[in-house]
This record gives C-alpha cells, structure tokens and sequence, in this order.
C-alpha cells in the first residue's frame, strides 16, 4: 500500500502585538472592501461585530498606516474603507500565500516516508 503524504501548513504576518494578518484578517478586510461596513462584512463570516473590530483595530495598530478607515453612524449610517495601506496588505498576503503553497506542494513531492 502506497502512502501520499503531503506537507500543510498555515501561514501568517506578525507584528508588535503578535497576528497582524492571516488568511481570516484578509477575508475580512476583502469583504469590508466589498460591502463598506465592518458589521457588513462580519455578519457574511458569521462573526460577531465587536470580534471583527477587534481585529481591524489590532490591524490598524500594527499598520503605519491604518488599513482600513471607520467613519461614524448618523442619519445615514457609519462605513469603512479599505485604505491604499490595506489593499497593500491585501496584495502582500496573497503574494506570501501564494508561494507559501508552491512551496509546500513542491516539498511534499520530496517526501520519502
């Protein structure tokens, strides 16, 4: 019997204050991107408001810049916007990720268990 053993892994930025930004942060930041709203996008993961704040505060934190901007409700409602800063992390994330899963998938062939 043939064994097909493969490496995985999960990858992640850390800053100051320990995650700056992993798979989750960056869904979150895409889909504050998409719909505007950070309780937008935490109710399209299933996540509590105040979690999904949490995280985009820590993220701001760590930024030198900020990664997304909040604006306050009123009559119209409050928003966010994803900054230049954030779409960066964005890009940088995917790009890490990208060639982290290259990487694995290419040392996975060289397993001889």
């Amino acid at each position: 019997m043939t064994q097909n053993y493969r490496l995985h892994g999960r990858l992640w930025i850390e800053g100051p204050e320990g995650t700056f930004l992993g798979y989750g942060r960056v869904v979150l930041l895409e889909r504050i991107q998409e719909f505007g709203s950070i309780s937008a996008a935490a109710r399209s993961m299933e996540m509590s408001y105040r979690h999904a704040w949490k995280l985009v505060d820590a993220m701001n934190r760590q930024s030198r810049t900020p990664v997304v901007e909040k604006s306050t409700g009123g009559r119209g409602g409050g928003g966010a916007l994803l900054t230049e800063a954030g779409k960066q992390a964005i890009a940088c994330f995917w790009s890490a990720h990208g060639d982290f899963k290259a990487f694995l998938a290419e040392h996975s062939k060289q397993l001889n268990l």
